[in-house]
Parts: structure tokens; C-alpha cells; sequence
């Protein structure tokens, strides 16, 4: 947002979105907010701040849905969220489905946001469980990704980065990088 990457006028569309904790700041400032999250209870919880923070917003703004078949029409959205949600994907097809998902939601021009688990510095403390599943220090288990994937699904997919790939390592235990791209 303080890049200006974020403005008023933007349609945004937390996916995975859970309770709403990345909604509160944009329901407050007045954005065009949607979320989903195939958890009823999150939904549930998300319509309750959005009566309280941002009341013009209609109920079906949220709903109980997977990233994989949401009924939220193709590119209808300028910016997609996604933090902290495709780690949890159990294999390589369904983060492809997860993905994919989320990038049909997103208007040619759009900013995609995406915080994930990824092994980047960490490679030597994680231990491979199966494909792309791996079991972190801190004890949970987690779809990586590396910055070859993620270079190679940005170019899959037909965008470009807008900010190199960061990733915080968070006391050895997990690491999280941050991967923006520009939908062409």
C-alpha cells in the first residue's frame, strides 16, 4: 500500500482469507473487499467485521468456498491476495489447482500478493515427507516451494515480478517469502 500498488477504487479479493485479519485496514479505508475460505465459521466471523467496519459491503462479498471453485466471476478482481494459504496445498496438484484458482480471479493489470512457506534458506533443516511436502524445524509440515518454482510459475502463468522474491527466515525454524507478480 505504501508503494501506491494498492488504491482506493481497487476490487481486492483475499483468498484463503480465513477470519479477515488481512481485510480490517482496507474495510476501514473503505476498499471493495471480498474473501473466501471454504471454513463457514471464518466466513461467518469475516461478515461480522464487515457489518461493524464496513456495512456497505453486502454479506456475499464472503463466502464459504475453496480457492479451486469459486464462484466469483474470472478477473473480476484488481488485486488477489493470498498469505499464508498455498503452503497448506497436500501435493503438487492441488497448489496447481489452488494457484490457478486464485490467478483466474485476477484482471489482466492486476497485483497479485502471495506470503508462502518455502524452503529458501533454510534447505538444509527441512525434510522432504513427500514431492514438495516437507516437515519444517519448528515440527509442521508444509507444501515448499523454492524461487526456481516460483520464477517458473510467473513466467507459466504470464507475469512478471514486481518486486524481487523475498524471504524472511524466521529463527531457523520456518521461512516465509514474499512473491508479487503483475498479471499481464
Amino acid at each position: 500500500m505504501l508503494r501506491g500498488r494498492i488504491r482506493p477504487g481497487d476490487r481486492v479479493v483475499d483468498c484463503g482469507c480465513g477470519g479477515g485479519r488481512n481485510l480490517v485496514y482496507l474495510m476501514r479505508e473503505g476498499f471493495d473487499v471480498y474473501g473466501l475460505d471454504p471454513n463457514p465459521a471464518a466466513i461467518d466471523g469475516l461478515r461480522a467485521w464487515a457489518a461493524h467496519l464496513a456495512p456497505h459491503l453486502p454479506p456475499d462479498h464472503f463466502r464459504t468456498e475453496p480457492l479451486e471453485r469459486s464462484s466469483f466471476r474470472d478477473g473480476f478482481a484488481t488485486v488477489a491476495i493470498s498469505s499464508a494459504v498455498l503452503h497448506f496445498a497436500k501435493d503438487d496438484a492441488e497448489f496447481e489447482a489452488m494457484l490457478a484458482g486464485t490467478w483466474r480471479l485476477l484482471a489482466s493489470g492486476g497485483l497479485f500478493f502471495c506470503r508462502l512457506a518455502s524452503s529458501i534458506g533454510i534447505e538444509q533443516q527441512v525434510r522432504q515427507i513427500e514431492g514438495r511436502r516437507h516437515r519444517l524445524p519448528d515440527g509442521s509440515e508444509r507444501y515448499l516451494v523454492d524461487e526456481e518454482l516460483l520464477l517458473r510459475k510467473t513466467a507459466e502463468l504470464g507475469g512478471e515480478l514486481l518486486d524481487p522474491i523475498k524471504t524472511t527466515v524466521v529463527s531457523g525454524q520456518r521461512s516465509m517469502t514474499t512473491w508479487v507478480v503483475k498479471k499481464r
